[in-house]
């Protein structure tokens, strides 16, 4: 029996789902370990959980916030947040700006080769028709950029669109490069803010 291309895109909806679900309940999970075991207000507890892994730490945080914006699985609020718990306030930064930087300097190329299609894959299609518009437009370019340096902006989706487009390697990088920091440390510094008050109940 032949699978038809409606059911392949349900079935690739089902496993991405799933995928999204675990991967919040792990994060989720994650905290709540932070929380009881006293990780992210103890420096001792902080030293222990990174020796485990050695040099090693800031390698994997940097590679999941390159994924976590190739696959925008899990928001990514979350892992500003976690840079700043596990690493502090200075190398938490540097380690969530360098990630997402090349997360979405690597979405931009992946969109140069793939075009559309990634963004049918990856994005819902409320999401593509809102933007959409922008592409046809002499000033994207100027949109983009305003909207790479605001923090409520979909940056992930932004990236991938702007791949779809004629605009340069080059540029973007320098876009991203400048526009990121802003939004980084409003995202890391406001979600600490919250969370730091949120655990002082159960403190």
């Amino acid at each position: 029996m032949t699978v038809t291309k409606i059911e392949k895109q349900r079935l690739i909806k089902v496993v991405w789902n799933t995928v999204t679900t675990i991967s919040i309940i792990g994060c989720i999970l994650f905290f709540i370990y932070g929380i009881q075991s006293e990780l992210f207000y103890s420096e001792a507890a902080l030293e222990a959980f990174l020796n485990q892994f050695g040099v090693w730490a800031p390698v994997f945080f940097v590679l999941f916030q390159i994924i976590q914006v190739i696959f925008p699985i899990v928001p990514g609020g979350i892992g500003c947040l976690g840079g700043i718990l596990i690493f502090g306030p200075v190398m938490g930064l540097i380690y969530n700006y360098v990630g997402i930087c090349l997360g979405s300097i690597a979405a931009f190329l992946i969109a140069k080769k793939y075009g559309d299609t990634v963004l049918l894959f990856l994005f819902k299609p409320k999401l593509r028709k809102k933007y959409r518009s922008w592409v046809d437009d002499r000033r994207f370019g100027l949109f983009f950029t305003l909207m790479i340096f605001s923090p409520i902006a979909p940056d992930d989706f932004l990236c991938y669109l702007a791949g779809t487009t004629k605009m340069t390697l080059t540029k973007f990088t320098i876009i991203i490069l400048v526009g990121k920091p802003l939004p980084i440390i409003i995202y890391s510094f406001g979600l600490e803010l919250i969370f730091r008050y949120i655990v002082s109940f159960f403190a």
